[in-house]
């Protein structure tokens, strides 16, 4: 087991970056960030790098290890003589540093406090830091939080903006109808999500547990038993014809006795334990369905600004068979969130939830409270809306699903978060109970369905499906649900097709005509892109790869109008003629915000989203 101990100064590169070293040290070479490197102009490896195991600081000999620029920022490797990969042993190896991952390992160190143990417990995250890839609404329900740190308060935890009033409009063109709103967000709070998870990673290393950011889990690791014992994060410096390049360093495999998936709503790996391991079959559950939520963060004039004003719109501008609906919140210094959820099933190829996210900026409503202010940061994400039909059985051979990894979305609520982590405290009790005591880890099924959750999404579980039928069926079959049988309907309502599925031929459609970006309300795509904050190594293998490659050009551009170049929020999808006037798809990786719609929407399932270089990828500050 590798122990971190020390933190030692590169004197050599006079930067802000520091060594980590293990008491028995790894034998790959020093890591450092390959973005660090390309934007530095320095050389890719410094001046002392040997071929053995060593690294010198200045004139101090130091074992080799791992570099990072402060606390919770680990960064990427140099190339090594030796392709065997690295191999590090935990008790528990957690995947994601999300709400669900980080209550995991906070709750799995808890124990151990409370019993005299010490299992040790590792958090690898594909963003550059941890928060670098969260995004939500956010209005935050406290309930898990209480359990896991009941003095949060008291640590500094940043929710600070209570809710203080709660509205709910029907959006027509040019006008805002007020309807009664179905929420109830007393004792709530608006905030960013993702500096609410780097709290928490603070809060976890304070405990001991180990985070490394910028690490993509890229493989699941097996053992002769087809039982899962741990992942591999991916090679770095591969260049995009598969070639190694001189910062070229093999993957880690990071060994555990326990391993919990939360990469978040469908997670690359969680996807495929669920397929091998038959788990939605296993827990009887209906596929999922999803949501494709667009955001920006606006700053505006402090005349207009209403510290936790809570606003939810249906309507405008999706038409009436198009599930979604907007938001509006008012975090602290003078900051809104404002976005967009698309339901993923919808119909129209021709629609575009950027385009139609756009539009919604201009409503008169909207466009008074974002007059004078200024755009912060862009992003979007998929959003879990299956709830409690579309839950899998969550524990194979070697550890558990956690979180969006699993669909644990309160649907009416539109809050998910509080779901998630607690699902991660329980999956850390039973992780804790296998290890310490010899228990099961199908214990985890079982809390879950004794605990709240289940309780919470079985109330809710007919309300994402009654709007199958239509927005109008849709209200009235939710407000029947939520107001008069309070969720104890004798009857469970089933999901429609998968979203995929649910994509109409193009020729039963006319095409939508957009108005072009304004630059006040309205922007392209690359303005937005800019304001993510991604990044990506262009000189790397695409991480967006299709199955049959020609299925673009002769399935979804003729009969689907090539859909991809629409459901994207980033213009990773380009038809675009060759040299003999054919129209070709690009595929434009770089631009990806990871928000994993393409693997969902396409209609022929041929998109599959993998994993680039870790440290890739948006840059969420306050998402």
């Amino acid at each position: 087991m590798h122990k971190f101990l020390s933190f030692k100064k590169w004197n050599s590169l006079k930067s802000p970056y520091f060594i980590l070293h293990p008491t028995n040290p790894p034998k790959s070479h020093l890591f450092q960030s390959q973005n660090h490197i390309l934007s530095s102009g320095l050389s890719p490896k410094p001046p002392n790098c040997v071929k053995n195991p060593v690294i010198y600081a200045g004139d101090e000999l130091v074992s080799c290890g791992y570099l990072t620029n402060k606390i919770g920022k680990l960064r990427r490797g140099y190339c090594s003589s030796n392709i065997e990969r690295e191999k590090m042993e935990y008790d528990v190896v957690i995947v994601g540093a999300g709400p669900s991952g980080l209550a995991a390992a906070i709750r799995m160190k808890q124990l151990c406090v409370e019993k005299g143990v010490d299992f040790s417990v590792c958090v690898v995250d594909k963003g550059a830091e941890v928060g670098a890839h969260i995004l939500s609404g956010n209005v935050f329900e406290p309930r898990a939080l209480d359990e896991l740190i009941p003095n949060w308060k008291q640590e500094q935890a940043p929710i600070d903006t209570p809710v203080s009033s709660d509205k709910f409009w029907f959006l027509t063109k040019d006008r805002a109808l007020s309807l009664p709103s179905p929420f109830d967000n007393k004792g709530n709070y608006v905030i960013s999500l993702s500096q609410l998870v780097r709290w928490m990673g603070t809060k976890a290393e304070e405990l001991g547990v180990e985070i490394y950011p910028g690490f993509a889990a890229s493989e699941i690791l097996y053992n002769a038993n087809h039982e899962v014992v741990g992942i591999a994060t991916n090679d770095m410096g591969v260049a995009k014809d598969g070639s190694r390049k001189d910062i070229f360093q093999r993957g880690v495999e990071l060994k555990g006795r326990v391993t919990l998936f939360a990469e978040g709503c469908r997670g690359s790996l969680s996807e495929k334990l669920i397929r091998d391991y038959n788990l939605r079959e296993k827990g009887k559950a209906q596929h999922q369905t999803y949501a494709l939520g667009i955001k920006e963060v606006w700053e505006i004039d402090a005349g207009k600004h209403q510290p936790g004003f809570v606003l939810h719109t249906l309507g405008w501008p999706l038409d009436s068979k198009t599930y979604g609906g907007s938001f509006l919140y008012h975090m602290k210094d003078n900051l809104v969130s404002i976005g967009l959820v698309v339901a993923l099933n919808y119909k129209n190829p021709f629609l575009n939830p950027y385009e139609e996210f756009q539009k919604l900026k201009q409503h008169p409503a909207i466009k008074s409270v974002l007059e004078g202010g200024s755009v912060i940061q862009y992003g979007a994400r998929t959003l879990n809306e299956g709830g409690f039909q579309s839950i899998p059985y969550p524990v194979f051979p070697g550890g558990a699903i956690v979180g969006c990894s699993a669909g644990f979305l309160n649907v009416p609520k539109i809050k998910g978060t509080h779901t998630a982590m607690k699902s991660g405290m329980l999956a850390a009790e039973s992780a804790f109970g296998l290890l310490h005591e010899g228990l099961m880890m199908e214990s985890y099924w079982h809390s879950l369905q004794s605990s709240w959750i289940w309780d919470e999404l079985y109330k809710a579980r007919n309300f994402r499906p009654a709007f199958e039928y239509g927005l109008i069926p849709g209200l009235t079959l939710s407000a029947l649900e939520h107001y008069i049988l309070m969720g104890r309907s004798p009857w469970t309502l089933k999901h429609g097709k998968p979203d995929h599925e649910a994509t109409n031929v193009a020729n039963l459609h006319t095409p939508i005509q957009y108005p072009k970006p304004n630059g006040v309300f309205s922007f392209d795509v690359a303005t937005s892109l800019y304001r993510s904050n991604t990044n990506h190594d262009h000189d790397q293998p695409p991480h967006l790869r299709l199955k049959d490659p020609v299925i673009p050009e002769q399935v979804n551009l003729p009969v689907y109008a090539g859909p991809e170049s629409r459901y994207c929020p980033a213009r990773v999808y380009e038809y675009l003629p060759n040299d003999k006037g054919e129209m070709k798809l690009q595929i434009n990786a770089q631009n990806c915000l990871h928000c994993k719609a393409c693997d969902i929407k396409d209609p022929k399932q041929n998109i599959e989203w993998t994993v680039p270089e870790g440290g890739g990828g948006p840059g969420y500050t306050v998402m």
